[in-house]
């Protein structure tokens, strides 16, 4: 008796459709793949010519590529806030002018690597805005990193202990958009200013940092302490530098009075 030793060809359009779908996701196409399976479960197929069908998968693959780097961006760079454009606070009178926050969240001074300070007393809303510009940054594709100032130069200081210094400055030196959040809330020690310096130096005219500190920007002359490394630190950041003035009560404050009336 002849034994028929061949295997049966794939003919199904269902079968197709799942090797199609296998294949996607072995070459990592999950937003191809995505479109591909919500187009099986209704008639978008049938409704579409084959080139305009391509097209819609290769845009959900952009999509889906897009969205995964935004995430990637924002995780990375660490916000201390879920600090958004969209719901920025302008009614409370506290010096913020809404023409110039859409001006910088274009985010033309990161193009042309310019720098901002933020500054005003505690609560006014400082690391709030700079975290908003930062996830702004991270929408437009900026690699972005945000620090509060004092534990990063803490940090920093060990690294040069543990002679990892440069291998962390190469880290930061990599993000187009540093946020330094509450320098100078105390003055800085001797092992600070060369770090600082250092950092600074890296980013001139180079990439942006947005600053925020409750010192205005006259009074960190004396924070950083050291004229020369004060000379340095500042003609480097102070020229092409935009900047907000914050002031008023605490934002905090001004909210748990306004929950205690209700």
């Amino acid at each position: 008796m002849e034994v028929n030793n061949k295997t049966a060809p794939v003919t199904g359009q269902q079968d197709q459709n799942t090797i199609s779908l296998d294949l996607m996701n072995r070459m990592k196409l999950h937003g191809m793949a995505e479109a591909f399976r919500e187009s099986l479960a209704g008639t978008t197929p049938q409704s579409m010519t084959a080139d305009t069908f391509l097209s819609m998968l290769l845009a959900r693959e952009w999509d889906y590529r897009s969205q995964a780097a935004i995430a990637r961006l924002t995780k990375n760079a660490a916000f201390r806030y879920k600090a958004y454009i969209e719901q920025i606070d302008y009614a409370t009178n506290r010096g913020l002018d809404r023409n110039q926050m859409e001006r910088l969240a274009t985010l033309d001074f990161v193009h042309k690597a310019q720098n901002l300070f933020i500054t005003g007393s505690s609560g006014t809303g400082k690391s709030y805005l700079a975290c908003a510009l930062g996830h702004e940054a991270c929408k437009r594709g900026f690699r972005t990193f945000y620090a509060n100032a004092p534990k990063l130069l803490g940090a920093l200081k060990v690294a040069k202990v543990k002679g990892t210094l440069e291998a962390e400055l190469k880290k930061i030196e990599r993000c187009q958009l540093l946020i330094l959040d509450d320098l100078f809330i105390v003055p800085l020690d001797a092992k600070e200013r060369p770090i600082l310096l250092e950092i600074i130096e890296d980013r001139h005219e180079r990439k942006s940092v947005i600053i925020t500190s409750q010192y205005p920007s006259s009074n960190w002359y004396d924070m950083v302490g050291d004229p020369t490394i004060a000379d340095a630190i500042l003609d480097r950041i102070i020229h092409t530098a935009h900047t907000i003035e914050l002031y008023g009560e605490s934002m905090r404050k001004l909210k748990s009075k306004k929950n205690e009336n209700f």
